[in-house]
């Protein structure tokens, strides 16, 4: 039997409690609509600020929801649900975390009838959806006997075949080609995390990126299908994963570039102080005209939020708060892939850690989220040029607000 190690759930650390009912008005044609988690709720918001609303969802014995992506068209989404989580004091987030029942639904944005996916032939109580195929497949990641393994089956749970294989690893990030004929992902296991491409059938894999203690993380497709960006942490010598560097490699792995050097990309996201906390995994994006845009740390950053490296991690968290040892910040630049010049985008100062970047739709306006040394994070808006920023929300209750996501364009 397989035992998961921190390393190799840092991204569920990106899966939140959050509860949603998603009946709205589409934007208008010439806006763009976000939706963002904040204290275990999702909400809307356009991007001219208009149309703020919390959604409540009602479900038997469902704790937490959250969006996983969108139909195409962008009217209906595919949703997760979460019953009451089964770690806690004295149960070890590694061991009882996959215990905890979860539910699949497609929800239609319009009607906000929900209709539960991925019923038939369950075969554990932990499915996360990971990618829906143009052939109407969904890639689900299922947790048994604490192995992971993906299967794509039919929406309602059908004809489940195997795309990666149980004791490769936890497999998950996985990025659908904007061709639609291929996945990206990585792999989680004693090699390290290993980034790959296959078909959507998992066949024909081809290994993009993989050395001993490094993470390759959170592969993405370029937009013309001939480049993957991930991030490369150095697990050896940054035990808590707070800091990475970009990568770029070609599709067919004949050429590989780090974009960065020193570890200069905020990865391990976290904010707030020693009673409120959160975070998630932080990734680079692409543009719509194929540049990236990534979180860059000022020059000796240092984080508020101390990762305790000698401390037994039971919560997936383990950090102490010590602003009196923090320092710098991190801004969000954008990155031209060829000639390597940078153009910061929210130029800021020490305190200020800007995370969670990404373009529109219609390439106007990028989304990112802002938080205070201490604080926590609201939602923020600018040109795509870095022009006219400005804080869209708080949050509920102004307690804070992350996680934000753009809603496909509407058709």
């Amino acid at each position: 039997m397989k035992s998961f190690n921190r390393r190799q759930f840092l991204g569920m650390s990106g899966i939140l409690p959050l509860a949603a009912s998603f009946g709205f008005s589409y934007p208008k044609k010439d806006n763009n609509c976000i939706f963002f988690t904040s204290q275990g709720k999702t909400a809307m918001i356009n991007a001219d600020g208009s149309g703020l609303k919390f959604f409540e969802f009602h479900e038997p014995r469902q704790a937490t929801w959250q969006p996983s992506g969108f139909f195409p068209g962008g009217k209906k989404a595919v949703m997760m649900s979460m019953e009451p989580r089964r770690d806690g004091p004295g149960k070890p987030f590694e061991e009882y975390y996959t215990q905890t029942p979860t539910h699949i639904w497609s929800l239609d944005l319009q009607t906000e009838k929900l209709t539960e996916l991925a019923t038939r032939n369950r075969m554990s109580v932990f499915y996360i959806p990971s990618l829906l195929l143009p052939n109407n497949r969904l890639l689900v990641q299922v947790e048994k006997d604490r192995v992971s393994q993906v299967f794509s089956m039919n929406p309602d749970g059908s004809d489940a075949q195997p795309f990666t294989q149980r004791g490769e690893g936890v497999p998950y990030g996985l990025s659908l080609s904007p061709d639609a004929r291929k996945v990206a992902f990585h792999l989680a296991g004693s090699d390290g995390y290993q980034v790959f491409t296959s078909d959507t059938d998992g066949k024909n894999r081809l290994k993009i990126r993989g050395n001993p203690g490094r993470l390759y993380f959170g592969p993405s497709w370029s937009p013309d299908s001939q480049w993957i960006l991930y991030a490369d942490c150095d697990e050896t010598k940054d035990a808590g994963h707070d800091w990475a560097d970009v990568c770029i490699s070609r599709a067919d792995a004949s050429e590989h570039r780090s974009l960065t050097s020193g570890q200069a990309m905020w990865f391990a996201a976290t904010y707030g102080n020693a009673t409120t906390r959160g975070g998630g995994s932080n990734l680079p994006a692409w543009t719509r005209n194929g540049q990236v845009i990534f979180p860059q740390r000022l020059p000796g950053s240092k984080v508020p939020l101390e990762y305790q490296a000698e401390r037994k991690d039971t919560d997936h968290f383990n950090r102490d708060f010590k602003p009196e040892l923090s320092r710098g910040g991190v801004e969000i630049v954008q990155m031209n892939i060829n000639s390597g010049h940078i153009q910061p985008l929210t130029p800021s100062g020490d305190g200020v850690w800007d995370f969670r970047a990404s373009q529109s739709p219609d390439g106007k306006y990028v989304v990112f989220c802002r938080a205070e040394t201490g604080g926590t994070p609201a939602i923020w808006i600018m040109d795509a040029d870095g022009k006219n920023k400005r804080e869209l929300t708080k949050g509920y209750k102004d307690l804070g607000a992350d996680h934000p996501k753009w809603l496909p364009v509407v058709s």
